[in-house]
């Protein structure tokens, strides 16, 4: 399991505390220091069963700047939002938690960080 957080971030602290009470093995990726690029982006996305738009922090002052909240939300448009976070990850939601099932989760909320646990089984302890 991999976790992508961004350690000033309260949500992706609780959700590492719960991930190392569960005794969940798991590896940080820290976004901001090392952003994804596309190709990361496309394939966390197809996990996820999301469009990058859903994983945009729109609120962002660097959204607001690119104007994100006027475009479209396309299969057109796809390309052009995933460029903008792979050059602009501030702006990925967080944590995100790829699992080793094969599947991945944004971990907004407790249940869905617990959730992320159940899919990986808690049988390993270590993490890094």
């Amino acid at each position: 399991m991999e976790i992508w957080l961004n350690p000033a971030c309260s949500k992706c602290r609780s959700a590492v505390e719960i991930l190392d009470e569960a005794g969940a093995h798991y590896t940080v990726r820290r976004y901001l220091e090392d952003p994804p690029d596309a190709d990361d982006l496309r394939g966390v996305l197809t996990r996820l069963g999301l469009e990058p738009w859903d994983i945009t922090r729109t609120q962002e002052t660097e959204a607001k700047e690119l104007g994100l909240g006027e475009w479209e939300r396309t299969d057109a448009a796809r390309e052009r939002w995933i460029a903008a976070l792979a050059a602009h990850p501030r702006l990925i939601q967080r944590p995100i938690i790829t699992a080793d099932d094969g599947s991945a989760l944004v971990g907004r909320s407790e249940d869905a960080v617990r959730e992320a646990v159940a899919r990986a089984g808690s049988e390993e302890t270590s993490n890094g």
